[in-house]
């Protein structure tokens, strides 16, 4: 009998066969999943933790003590969540039922990509909900919805060792089989068991979006690697090959949106989200007709 990384590990093998890599060439795909190889080669499963993103930030600093830097895309998986959280500490019910990972992954990025790392992170997440035959969106920058209910949450953070090292920490919680939420999100969150009307291998689950943030972490590297070669960013309209993938995804716009940098605290303005422009800025057209352009912040379908 495997055991749960064991599981992981070979869905995560079986996977990586199976994946939608569109156009590109082989050399290319070849280049991309080497570049995204280490995410989930060093994993950590735990029956229960606070919170995955305070492992890491306890497992780097251990690193350092030692004279180490930790190992880039560690990934620590928890079953039960006691204390998580998304956006302004807002809380996610992270019960034994759901896929709750976090990934760290060295600040070894140019900004302009760095701050891509949300959007590899939702392609991946939706990528690997659409696997399981459910037509999942995403709504900028990263929720993951299900027949209008979010099924999935992202949350991306940078952290600053003692030593001065900075990694980007890429917590993600998947609704699976965990069916009851609390009352206050009863109506907006959705799972998989219940959009499928089955249950669903977490193991399975996990070790698809694993093979999905290689290729996605992996893509963006290779984006980066394509951009100096051809001396070209998104500032001068350079397309980005993540943010492609990441488009086809999204259903954002054409929607009427709220916008705001804490949504559920300070909503700011209404307006059509018109498009996601080359360096993944929400464009939105106010009722006057003017334009504005949003590079973070949240949204709310109206």
């Amino acid at each position: 009998m495997f055991s749960p990384l064991q599981d992981i590990r070979a869905q995560r093998r079986l996977f990586l066969d199976r994946l939608e890599t569109g156009s590109f060439s082989s050399t290319a795909v070849e280049k991309i999943l080497a570049y995204g190889a280490p995410v989930g080669l060093r994993i950590e499963h735990h029956t229960r933790l606070d919170r995955c993103m305070n492992r890491l930030r306890q497992l780097i600093f251990e690193e350092e003590e030692q004279g180490r830097v930790l190992e880039a895309g560690t990934v620590v998986l928890a079953d039960t969540l006691t204390d998580s959280g998304g956006r302004f500490e807002r809380i996610w019910h992270a019960p034994e039922g759901g896929s709750w990972s976090a990934m760290a992954w060295p600040d070894i990025l140019l900004p302009e990509f760095s701050r891509l790392l949300p959007f590899a992170a939702g392609a991946a997440c939706c990528r690997a909900v659409r696997h399981f035959g459910l037509d999942a969106r995403l709504k900028w920058v990263n929720d993951l919805l299900v027949n209008g209910k979010k099924l999935a949450g992202i949350l991306c953070t940078t952290v600053r060792s003692p030593g001065g090292e900075n990694y980007h920490l890429i917590g993600i919680g998947i609704n699976g089989n965990n069916q009851i939420f609390p009352e206050e999100i009863r109506d907006s969150a959705t799972c998989l068991a219940s959009e499928l009307a089955r249950k669903i291998d977490i193991a399975e689950l996990t070790g698809c979006l694993l093979a999905e943030l290689q290729w996605a972490i992996g893509l963006l590297h290779y984006d980066e690697e394509q951009s100096l070669e051809e001396g070209k960013n998104c500032a001068e309209g350079r397309t980005s090959l993540l943010l492609a993938v990441w488009r086809e995804l999204c259903d954002t716009p054409g929607r009427y949106v709220e916008y705001g940098f804490d949504i559920q605290q300070q909503p700011l303005y209404q307006g059509l989200a018109c498009e996601i422009d080359s360096c993944g800025g929400l464009i939105m057209e106010l009722a006057d007709g003017n334009r504005v352009t949003e590079y973070s912040g949240e949204i709310v379908y109206l």
